[in-house]
């Protein structure tokens, strides 16, 4: 009976262990420097010590955010670290001494996915999820699909080709083509 619990409680700890790391590999993807921010990105921003100046914000349209002192902060297109030095720059000029900055992305912007699926639209990004994946939230291929024939534009570049186990980002466009008979 003893072996029992031990055993029942090793495999909760674990367990455990899995969930905190799949809640901070979200994080860590922001942090990576490869992660670029952009519109419809939720971040809470820390100044420490000033909690007035702390926040959730939203990346709008044009890639920007408007933050207590400082104005519109442009955050499209930049890391996360990125951001954190442009907003602790301006916050010392003139406002503050010496400001210490961190931001932890809440929310990534959604991606979207076209054509022969049968639900197309927009989905909430997931860390680690697929184009197979993708395609399976939006209800699966139409008959019509051609599973092979994945196109993707990321990062406002041309569209490509991509196979099933590609890794989807936030704000991928994803394009489901129709097969030719």
């Amino acid at each position: 009976m003893r072996d029992q619990h031990a055993a029942t409680s090793a495999i909760r700890c674990l367990l455990i262990g899995v969930v905190v790391l799949l809640i901070t590999a979200g994080q860590a993807l922001a942090q990576s420097s490869g992660y670029e921010l952009g519109r419809g990105d939720r971040l809470r921003i820390n100044v420490f010590g000033e909690p007035d100046l702390s926040g959730e914000f939203e990346i709008d349209g044009s890639g920007a955010l408007s933050l207590p002192l400082i104005g519109v902060v442009q955050g499209g297109g930049l890391t996360s670290r990125e951001l954190e030095s442009e907003i602790a720059r301006r916050f010392s000029e003139g406002y503050l001494k010496n400001p210490q900055v961190s931001i932890e992305v809440l929310n990534y912007r959604p991606f979207y996915i076209l054509g022969e699926v049968k639900t197309p639209g927009s989905y909430p990004y997931r860390e680690g999820m697929t184009l197979l994946n993708a395609a399976a939230l939006a209800g699966g291929f139409t008959y019509r699909a051609d599973a092979d024939d994945i196109r993707v534009k990321r990062d406002g570049r041309e569209e490509a080709k991509m196979p099933p186990d590609t890794v989807v980002q936030p704000g991928d466009v994803i394009r489901v083509t129709e097969r030719i008979f």
